[in-house]
């Protein structure tokens, strides 16, 4: 693979971080083009670099519009960016060793533990191909049946590129499309709302591509095994919680709406509930005008974006196993119960503290973010809160604060972006130093909790 990584005493979370920098910033520079753009001028660096990030990322926040600012080639650089950035830079390198028949070392293989938030390395290239066949079976399969439905509304070539990057972008949750005008970048599939085929394969490459790849693997081997691990029951009985009660308050919420779902028939109602329940699960794209929701949906929606998707997958937030713990915790301490327990499985006291870290340091985040920016930024909280939320969940659903966002706000967003990607606890250990095992305990305090 790459020999940096090879010969560096670097820690596989420092790795991971100066990896996707390294992305980050080639991409801007390819984006800041004159060939990547559609008029062939230079994008604005600042502009080509968030893009970058954005894609990168997985999110999907955009200041240029992607469809009428890039050409077709800065199209493709993005589309690019964002396989990359779903899939993970060390899964690429490393479909490029099994490729050339290169040996992976054992740090390389540390490097894709920490990518694949995976707690050993048994197995793990195993899994790479595993990750590598999915993603790109379900991505075709989803590209083919976008472009056949597309090809009654456009020339078959156009209908197939759309298809081949929109489930791209679907399957690797990013909110980027190619049908917005800019001044109006809320278009996105608002064309489709009641469009069958459109909604379910979205949501399916969405859904598909949010429990990850341990899950979807665990699922397909069920045939042979018989069961699925705790990680698989909790992520995919999370999973259909979250998208159930999301798609019941939104619909509740903007029933009488006629600016969202109040214009809808009862068929249109109930997918543009369901879809709006899915896109916050960290992917973007979005078949209702949601600056036209009312603050409470708004402000749910923030809570799903929050939560995000799964471990292991391609999208962002605290996850969903997270969520799971903390909810558990809650149950164990009212029921007076000194263990969480999970499918008569209990968890380690190691998950439950990673599980509130992680929790509190997203939190505290994200409340700093949106603090700052409400200071720099002349826009509405609500809105600040849901685009920075949208950032740090890698989202990238949008009240349209981006494209009107100072210099200083596209490098916060642009940081959040990254740090949502990674995960707030990888940044802190990469940039952190070298911690060491404690050789005494000190003895045990009591405090008033409550």
């Amino acid at each position: 693979m790459v020999s940096l990584f090879k010969l560096s005493h670097w820690s596989p979370p420092r790795i991971l971080v100066t990896g996707f920098a390294l992305i980050i910033l080639l991409g801007g520079l390819l984006l800041s083009m004159p060939f990547a753009s559609e008029a062939g001028t230079r994008t604005p660096f600042i502009d080509a670099v968030f893009t970058a990030t954005s894609a990168t990322c997985v999110t999907g926040l955009v200041t240029v519009d992607t469809g009428s600012h890039y050409s077709a080639a800065g199209q493709i650089i993005i589309v690019t960016l964002i396989q990359i950035g779903g899939l993970g830079f060390m899964t690429m390198s490393t479909l490029f060793a099994i490729i050339l028949r290169k040996r992976i070392s054992l740090k390389e293989r540390l490097v894709l533990q920490e990518a694949l938030n995976q707690s050993s390395m048994e197995g793990i290239i195993r899994l790479i191909r595993k990750v590598l066949l999915y993603s790109l079976t379900i991505e075709a399969v989803g590209a083919v049946l976008l472009a056949i439905r597309w090809s009654y509304d456009m020339p078959l070539g156009k209908a197939i590129y759309f298809g081949v990057w929109h489930a791209v972008s679907m399957f690797n949750n990013a909110g980027f499309d190619l049908f917005g005008q800019f001044g109006t970048p809320f278009v996105s599939f608002t064309r489709y709302v009641n469009d069958p085929i459109v909604n379910i394969v979205a949501m399916l490459l969405i859904v598909l591509g949010g429990i990850g790849f341990i899950v979807m693997s665990d699922v397909i081997d069920f045939r042979n095994k018989k069961r699925l691990t705790l990680h698989s029951k909790v992520v995919l009985s999370m999973t259909g919680a979250l998208l159930a009660i999301g798609t019941i308050v939104i619909f509740i919420f903007e029933f009488t709406n006629e600016h969202t779902l109040g214009a809808l028939g009862w068929d249109g109602k109930i997918w543009a509930s369901l879809f709006q329940s899915v896109a916050p699960r960290t992917a973007g794209p979005n078949t209702v005008d949601l600056t036209q929701l009312r603050q409470a949906t708004q402000f749910f929606i923030v809570i799903l974006m929050f939560i995000g998707a799964s471990p292991g997958s391609t999208g962002g937030g605290i996850k969903t196993t997270t969520f799971a713990t903390l909810i558990g915790a809650v149950i164990a301490m009212i029921r007076g119960k000194e263990d969480i327990v999970m499918f008569k499985m209990r968890l380690g006291r190691e998950r439950i503290f990673k599980a509130l870290t992680i929790t509190l340091l997203s939190l505290a985040l994200v409340i700093f973010v949106t603090m700052l920016l409400s200071t720099t930024e002349d826009q509405a909280f609500l809105k600040i809160l849901f685009e920075t939320t949208s950032a740090f969940g890698t989202v990238g659903l949008s009240l349209g604060v981006t494209p009107e966002l100072t210099m200083f706000g596209k490098i916060v967003i642009s940081l959040m972006m990254f740090t949502g990607r990674l995960g707030p606890l990888t940044l802190a250990y990469a940039l952190g130093p070298r911690t060491e095992k404690e050789l005494f305990r000190y003895p045990e305090g009591k405090i008033t909790i409550g």
